[in-house]
């Protein structure tokens, strides 16, 4: 196994374009525990370590650009108003020793379905910077899991950075593990309440081949909210909505048997924090005192 330790950016594509199959590692969480158990032996891997820029991010009027390497520990400290649904879930990632070194772009790149971040990214709608000595794309989130831990990167290019959407409302995220820490998701699920837009957008993680939206649920959920002229009246959500919104949410898995859980626990699961997270988020909404007018 060769070791690839380029300076600075430019050199770490030429190296990607040079050996196409090289493997990234940053925080190498992911990629460090496959190499250990002999699960992967690449040829090459190509260390990101030197280069600043992928740990910065910045702050924008909309949104926020989030370099592939900034870790889970900078997101909690420093991004919490603006990324709330990603602070929660960066809550929930391993132990202090993983969240000081993972990243979002270690998520992305290993296109797990069962990685804390995919919920929350899916759920405040981003887009992912990819480049390569190409030149440079952004690929939106739902186009970029394409199967199990595969994504839509060419293999000459590698991730910059994640563009994602400002908070416009509350956030929320909710995880199911056989313990509290240090552990794989069972099944994860992540929402977003969009009051400039009036729509809200979720995540589902580890309950199906890849990370998906409950798009039949969102659909549903928006024309209820809006029918009912709740983003203006700030009512208390009915019972039979939010039972119907989880019902659909179940709907959107396609989860597996395995040793972490079975399928029907976790389409179960999955509606349970479906309902509660929706609970939350609406309940922050209320309090807030938001309207539409407030929220435009």
């Amino acid at each position: 196994m060769d070791f690839l330790r380029p300076a600075s950016w430019e050199e770490a594509l030429a190296a990607k374009a040079e050996h196409p199959t090289a493997v990234p590692i940053a925080g190498g969480t992911d990629v460090m525990v496959e190499i250990n158990f002999d699960h992967r032996r690449p040829e090459y891997l190509l260390d990101l370590n030197r280069i600043g820029e992928l740990s910065e991010w910045e702050v924008g009027q909309e949104s926020v650009r989030l370099g592939a390497s900034v870790p889970y520990s900078s997101i909690m400290e420093h991004l919490r108003a603006e990324l709330p649904g990603l602070a929660l879930a960066s809550h929930t990632v391993a132990s202090p020793q993983i969240r000081n070194r993972g990243g979002v772009g270690g998520n992305l790149g290993t296109a797990s379905p069962a990685g804390d971040a995919h919920p929350a990214l899916l759920a405040a709608d981003c887009e992912v910077e990819a480049a390569s000595v190409r030149g440079t794309r952004l690929i939106p989130i739902d186009a970029f899991y394409t199967g199990v831990k595969r994504n839509a990167l060419a293999p000459d290019e590698l991730i910059r950075a994640v563009h994602i959407r400002k908070a416009d409302g509350p956030q929320q995220y909710s995880k199911v593990g056989t313990r509290n820490a240090m552990v794989i998701a069972v099944c994860a699920f992540g929402i977003a309440l969009h009051p400039e837009t009036r729509t809200v957008r979720t995540g589902i993680g580890s309950a199906a081949p890849t990370p998906v939206r409950a798009e039949a649920a969102e659909e549903f959920l928006n024309a209820a909210l809006e029918e009912g002229g709740f983003w203006e009246n700030g009512k208390i959500i009915t019972p039979a909505v939010a039972q119907q919104f989880a019902t659909l949410a179940s709907g959107a898995c396609n989860p597996i048997d395995d040793v972490r859980g079975t399928a029907k626990y976790r389409r179960h699961a999955v509606g349970i924090m479906a309902r509660r997270t929706l609970g939350w988020t609406w309940e922050q909404y209320r309090g807030a005192g938001r309207t539409l007018e407030g929220a435009a």
